[in-house]
Formats: C-alpha cells, structure tokens, sequence
C-alpha cells in the first residue's frame, strides 16, 4: 500500500478531505492522508479537527501561513475563494480582493513539488477579466513545481457525479510533468438518471434529534409567500398578490424564495446572502436546516459541525461536494496505478476562447 500525504489550503470543513477519504476507501493500491489544512476561519478548523483529528490544521490567514513548519506533502488540494470570480454579481477577477489569493497555492507548489494537485473554483473563473485572469493562473500553475505540471481542466457539473445539486465547478488537475501519467476527465455517473433533492432528503429519512436538523422560525409573510410559490418556482415566477411580491429593481436572481423541485436535483446551495436566499423546502413552506443543506452536499449524517446556525450555513454553502470530488480522486488515484476507467474530453482545451465551455 503507497500512502499520498495530503495538504490543503482554504480547507473548509473538510468536503475535500472527505472526498478524498472516500476515494481512499475504495481503492487498494494508493492511499491518500491527511497531513495537513489550513484556513483563516476558525468554526471551519474546528469542524475540519472533529472530523479529520489526523491532521495538522492551522487556523490562520493564509499570508501568514508559514510553509517552513509543514510537513512535506505528496499531493495538494485547493479551492481558492471564488468571491471575485462569481458570475453573479461583478466579476472584478484578479483585481478584487480574493481575486490573488491563489497564487498561496503556488507557494505550495514551489516548495513541496507534489506529485499532483487538485484546484477548484466556480465556472465564472473563466471569464473574469475578459479571460485573462483565467489565462494567467493556469499559466502559472502549469510552470510551478521543479517540473512544471500538466493540466486537465473541465467544467464538472456534479449533478452528473451523483451530487444532487446543480453546482457547476471548474477543477484543474494538475500531475507532474516528469511522471509522464495523463489524466482523464472520468464519464459521468448519473447523466441518464439525476439523483433528485426528494431522494437526498428523504432516502434514508432523516432522524428525530440529530444534529443540525432545526428549523429555522420564518414570519408569518414569508410563510404566507412560500404557501403561493409551487415547487421549482421563485418569488419571480409564482403568481403572488402585491403585497407578497418583491419590490426589486436591479436585480432578480432566480434562487430568490425558490423551492426545490422533487423531481430535480436542487440548484447550487450558498453559504451566504440575506432573505431569501436559504434555499427553500418543496413540501414545506419553510427554509431548508442545515442537515437538509447537508445532504444536497453529499455530506453523510455522520458529519458533525461546529459553530452557531449562519456559520454552519456558511461552511457547507462554500464546502465542495465531497461526493462529487471522491470520483476525482479515484480517478487521479487510477491514474497512479495505471488502471484504465470511463472518460470524456476535457471541455475546456482553447484558452484564448474561454467562453467555449
């Protein structure tokens, strides 16, 4: 058995971890471990320690991250903030805030050269900038290391991987240019069949007293509203009299007091915004808990976090499907141990045409 030691950065909660835990399980040859995970907000870290207690995790801004007391590492993970790379809202790219915070990543590279590593953003990082920040970050990535890294990037629409969730992400997968292994995509599970959000919040039922399953009190207005809006309408479509409607100008995001369809996989849960934007049962008229939120994200029940309500929101809105990256996993693993399995194309190969994808 060959053991890949892991390192992250802007770990989250851990869906990454647990990703690559369950791709671990599955597999015989290579596994990978924990070594260590880093990020600047503390409830996170302490979930991240309740559920991965091997790992070294550092709580800190990642400037102040200091690579010298690390452990080495064989493989290396990150889902750099995509705040400035969203499609919703401005796009400011590498200028805004977020926008060079993967560059920490680079650091990681430069010092440790893992064999691979695995980096996750949201589809809008391919237009930020007209192109050119998504253009320089690859760039970059693909000359760090010793050795430089040869990349496979695609869009992954995980409701295709068993998540069942439309949460549409763009994951660069990068393995060591003197390794001479090529990666391919893996072939979606689940194209012909979706898991809906009525299957993940229902198949098994969720049961009475566990953690995270409280229902958030909702005025009587928004109740009111919720009764008149069908599932998989919004508060944009449904047919509500004046005094329930909205009075919104600039901007009418379609996940506005939008109710599951149990018929569909749910669309992208958030870790963020105000009302209405909890995602919203399609039975009850009620916000969905955090173990329902939970679930659309593939975390199991067994999955404990830490912090109050919004901060539990917060880290499975921003975690990555830990379902949908554990099928990445396995196939990087695959990839290692030479074993051949069902691909694609990568969908994204013209760089200067970032919007083919």
């Amino acid at each position: 058995m060959i053991k890949y030691r892991l390192g992250e950065l802007f770990c989250g909660p851990g869906g990454i971890a647990l990703g690559a835990s369950l791709a671990s399980e599955s597999n015989s040859k290579i596994q990978l471990e924990h070594a260590w995970a880093s990020d600047y907000h503390a409830d996170s870290c302490s979930t991240y320690k309740l559920n991965f207690p091997e790992a070294d995790v550092v709580c800190q801004d990642v400037a102040n991250v200091d690579l010298n007391k690390l452990k080495p590492i064989d493989a290396f993970a990150y889902g750099f903030p995509c705040n400035d790379f969203s499609i919703v809202g401005e796009s400011k790219g590498l200028k805004g805030k977020f926008g060079g915070l993967y560059r920490y990543g680079l650091n990681v590279l430069d010092k440790f050269n893992p064999k691979f590593f695995v980096a996750e953003n949201v589809s809008g990082l391919t237009s930020a900038n007209g192109g050119k920040a998504f253009k320089k970050i690859i760039g970059e990535l693909s000359k760090a290391g010793k050795n430089g890294y040869d990349l496979v990037i695609h869009k992954y629409k995980f409701e295709q991987y068993g998540v069942p969730q439309a949460r549409h992400r763009i994951i660069i997968v990068g393995i060591d240019k003197n390794l001479g292994l090529i990666y391919k995509v893996p072939s979606p599970t689940t194209l012909k069949k979706y898991i809906t959000s009525k299957e993940a919040l229902e198949i098994p039922p969720i049961k009475p007293g566990i953690l995270h399953h409280e229902i958030k009190k909702q005025n009587d207005k928004v109740i009111e509203r919720l009764k008149l809006i069908k599932p998989g309408q919004n508060v944009w479509n449904a047919k509500l009299p004046l005094h329930l409607k909205l009075n919104v100008k600039n901007t009418k995001m379609s996940q506005i007091y939008k109710r599951l369809d149990p018929d569909k996989p749910s669309y992208t849960i958030t870790g963020s915004g105000g009302g209405g934007t909890h995602g919203y049962h399609y039975k009850e008229p009620r916000a969905l808990t955090n173990r329902e939120r939970a679930r659309i994200q593939t975390f199991p029940d067994s999955f404990n976090f830490i912090g109050n309500s919004e901060s539990i929101r917060r880290q499975i809105g921003m975690a990555v499907p830990p379902k949908g990256i554990k099928i990445i996993f396995e196939s990087i693993i695959k990839t290692f141990s030479k074993i051949n399995y069902p691909n694609i194309p990568a969908n994204i190969k013209d760089l200067k045409q970032p919007d083919l994808i």
